[in-house]
């Protein structure tokens, strides 16, 4: 199977703790994080993912808002420049120790972090950076 990520969501699973927006994203994501942990292959997509499919029922999920595609193209256009490849829609990627140890540094050094301004998770990510990753579910923290 392949997981299908927006951009802003291969900096979001750095950070990932359990943490979420309600009950079922957080199962979701749990989820999602055992699948990356395992090395499944990652398929970018343009708009709402498998992250934010138990979002889609609400009213108005923010998943569709203008200010969230902003962010998936700041990520992919920092992700990109750091790892050297384009990250579009289509791209697949495999989420090995090697990349999330590249996308880690990045981020803990702010270099793909341009996404994340605005963001209401920014000051929990940045306390768990600060932590060394202490408590990720996605590949746990670097070594």
């Amino acid at each position: 199977m392949t997981i299908r990520l927006r951009a802003h969501h291969l900096l979001c699973m750095l950070t990932y703790v359990g943490k979420g927006y309600t009950p079922a994203f957080t199962i979701n994501y749990d989820r999602i994080a055992e699948r990356l942990s395992q090395g499944e292959e990652i398929v970018i997509v343009e708009g709402p993912d498998d992250v934010c499919a138990p979002l889609l029922t609400e009213a108005e999920p923010h998943c569709f808002n203008d200010s969230v595609a902003e962010r998936d193209r700041q990520a992919a256009r920092d992700i990109g420049d750091l790892l050297g490849r384009r990250i579009g829609a289509g791209e697949r990627i495999e989420p090995d120790a090697i990349l999330l140890a590249k996308l880690r540094a990045g981020f803990g050094s702010g270099l793909t972090r341009t996404a994340c301004a605005g963001c209401e998770w920014a000051e929990l990510c940045g306390a768990i950076v600060a932590n060394a990753y202490t408590g990720v579910k996605v590949g746990g923290p670097p070594c």
